[in-house]
């Protein structure tokens, strides 16, 4: 099978190169083996909250030139502040025709939003149902709040995170109760503690009158607060638009936050950015996963996936958006790390007592949450330092960038990948022109 290009990774940065080929024309194929950290991220889009020295970062984009003078190999300095602006700006306008509606703060700021631990994370984009906590005052506009969850539903504490809120100087004369709302159907439904998830609730809810019901003990339950905080149960293709309707049925305004896997505020981005990516007409084959690929004069020729076995996957252009170590992306053996499926160079500490801090807990990053493949400003990998000129990097398997500590994981994913579609729309567009017959461009 032929294509202009094949992502391998069905992630953010997989998915958002494959998107942007796709609404260029190009035929592409994504490879994605299983599930996407989607499922277990918080479906903001964080581009930079912390600066490789720890300083905290207020605007993004202002602090980049500062980033490169720490970091110069990180993934933002090769590609530039406007390259990465077009990449979000994009991102967000793609969303928004999906249904799925992220915000950033006029002052071009970052925001916080509140976890199910009651404490705070920055970011840059927020889905429509998260409330926007600004930077300079936490609580503005907010005199009461309820922390609501299901009765039964044990992946949020709603105690847990009050008590947490309380201690923070910015929420000393807001209010603060908890409820918890019975859920219609529970005792039938219920098998087993461990299984009553996220997910099994929203399937509930998707019955108006069970909403209804549900809406009706709410009000019960809270009475009054000007922001109503629940977990995320609600569906991951039509969440937005029940809790618009729970809203009109209580008279709350509703935030939600991510809970622990699945987490339907990531695979409400996964799905929309899926359901788009087909609707452009782009393949995807999930369930595969690439084993080998075949290399000639420094390009990639083939590739060979588990399901298709002995045939194999041709295109022009390659990019690998595996991941990292939690999707399989990178493997970890006891004195190295590589990259299992084509062997390209890595960057890495020599030595394994140079991969972490002493402490767990600590404000530097662990040395091995930058390790990844290395690359050029092209994005472009090596193997034994010879440049594989059609095959590309993105998201979170590139070396130099930690994105938990940084706080830039999806804004890299995004960034990187979308940077690679329009080198290949490039290469694409030329050789289209190259190969166009000479007296067909002289009439043109």
């Amino acid at each position: 099978m032929k294509f202009d290009s094949i992502i391998i990774g069905g992630g953010v940065a997989g998915l958002s190169c494959a998107i942007r080929c796709a609404e260029a024309g190009l035929k592409t194929a994504v490879i994605a083996a299983g599930q996407s950290a989607l499922h277990f991220s918080s479906g903001s889009v964080d581009v930079l909250s912390r600066l490789p020295n720890g300083e905290n970062v207020g605007a993004p984009f202002s602090a980049f030139a500062d980033l490169k003078k720490q970091s110069p190999s990180h993934p933002y300095s090769k590609l530039g502040e406007l390259q990465c602006r077009e990449a979000i700006n994009w991102y967000q306008d793609v969303m928004a025709d999906c249904g799925v509606y992220l915000t950033a703060q006029p002052d071009e700021m970052n925001h916080y939003r509140v976890t199910p631990m009651g404490t705070f994370r920055s970011t840059w984009l927020s889905q429509q149902t998260v409330h926007q906590f600004p930077h300079h005052q936490l609580a503005q506009g907010l005199a009461e709040i309820a922390l609501v969850t299901v009765d039964g539903f044990r992946d949020f504490q709603p105690q847990l995170a009050a008590d947490n809120l309380a201690k923070l100087s910015a929420f000393e004369s807001v209010k603060i109760k908890t409820a918890a709302v019975e859920l219609p159907d529970f005792d039938n439904m219920q098998r087993n503690p461990c299984e009553f998830r996220s997910i099994d609730i929203s399937r509930v809810l998707r019955d108006e009158t069970k909403l209804h019901a549900f809406a009706k003990s709410m009000i019960q339950q809270v009475g009054k607060a000007d922001l109503v905080v629940l977990p995320a149960i609600f569906g991951n293709g039509d969440g937005a638009a029940t809790i618009k309707l729970l809203e009109g049925l209580t008279g709350f305004k509703i935030c939600e936050l991510p809970t622990m896997p699945p987490s339907l505020l990531g695979i409400r981005l996964e799905e929309a950015m899926k359901s788009h990516y087909k609707r452009l007409g782009g393949l995807l084959l999930a369930g595969d996963e690439v084993r080998k690929g075949e290399f000639s004069n420094g390009r990639l020729m083939k590739i060979f996936t588990r399901n298709h076995e002995d045939i194999p996957l041709v295109a022009d252009h390659f990019l690998l958006a595996s991941g990292s170590f939690f999707s399989k992306g990178l493997s970890a053996q006891r004195h190295a790390v590589s990259e299992p499926i084509f062997g390209l160079d890595m960057a890495q500490s020599a030595h394994r007592d140079h991969w972490y801090q002493p402490q767990f807990f600590t404000p530097q990053s662990h040395p091995f949450m930058k390790m990844g493949v290395e690359c050029n400003n092209r994005l472009n990998p090596t193997i034994n330092q010879q440049v594989i000129s059609n095959l590309y990097c993105a998201g979170a398997i590139l070396a130099h960038y930690d994105p938990v500590q940084e706080g830039s994981g999806s804004g890299v994913a995004i960034s990187t990948g979308y940077f690679v579609a329009q080198q290949m729309i490039t290469a694409h567009q030329q050789q289209q022109t190259d190969t166009q017959p000479k007296q067909e461009r002289t009439t043109a």
